[in-house]
């Protein structure tokens, strides 16, 4: 949404093309490709190892353990919110603070302190507004997780991440969570997995890119026409 809201801007600044770095998409399609590929099979993989490390336990027993687990799985997907969509905020603004002084950005970027605790008091408070539906959509809607799935779901998708952020690779952390998800419905049976709120989702991704683009674009010549 970043990039797509930036390129918007991009080609309202230039008329055209020239601004867009064509490279750093190619990144980013690489980024969802794997995010996808890698949250889906982490979330069946450790799913699976979960069950089978739990397969003789009384499972009313395991609940206050994965109850617990879970607080350690939310903790780890929201490090690597803010390792990835955190950063994005953050430079958003940076971008936004350099051109409003005449500015470029420099190769050495130092975020301040005071952007850090903006990037993270908005992101937890968007989160907590908005994450109720979204939680019933995909926890419950699209696959109803039981308290391990929900775990292994959590750890699937921070590795994913993790590894993307190593390799500096821009993905979405709803890419990566959600088909964590889906790998996780998929360890008892595939037709666990709500295929109707499935391709909701992934029109919703598809027609983000486009959507943000045109808000950029039209924005961008909005405050050009302004103060220009």
């Amino acid at each position: 949404m970043h990039l797509a809201g930036l390129t918007g801007s991009a080609i309202a600044i230039h008329n055209g093309f020239e601004g867009v770095n064509s490279s750093e998409w190619i990144k980013v399609i690489y980024g969802i490709g794997i995010s996808v590929g890698l949250g889906f099979g982490l979330g069946w993989l450790v799913c699976k190892l979960v069950t089978k490390l739990f397969y003789n336990a009384n499972r009313p027993k395991t609940d206050p353990f994965f109850r617990g687990a879970q607080i350690v799985g939310a903790a780890s997907m929201a490090f690597m919110h803010g390792a990835q969509d955190g950063q994005k905020f953050m430079g958003v603004v940076l971008l936004c603070v350099y051109m409003s002084q005449g500015q470029s950005l420099p190769a050495d970027i130092h975020i301040p302190m005071w952007l850090m605790i903006i990037c993270s008091v908005v992101m937890a408070a968007g989160t907590a507004m908005g994450g109720k539906k979204i939680i019933k959509s995909v926890g419950m809607d699209m696959v109803k997780l039981e308290k391990y799935q929900g775990f292994s779901a959590d750890i699937a998708a921070a590795i994913s991440l993790f590894f993307c952020s190593t390799f500096s690779l821009p993905v979405s952390t709803t890419h990566a969570k959600t088909t964590s998800i889906m790998g996780v419905g998929a360890v008892k049976r595939v037709s666990a997995i709500n295929f109707g709120v499935v391709k909701e989702m992934v029109l919703t991704w598809i027609l983000t890119f486009p959507g943000c683009g045109l808000v950029g674009f039209l924005m961008t010549k909005l405050f050009m026409f302004i103060f220009t």
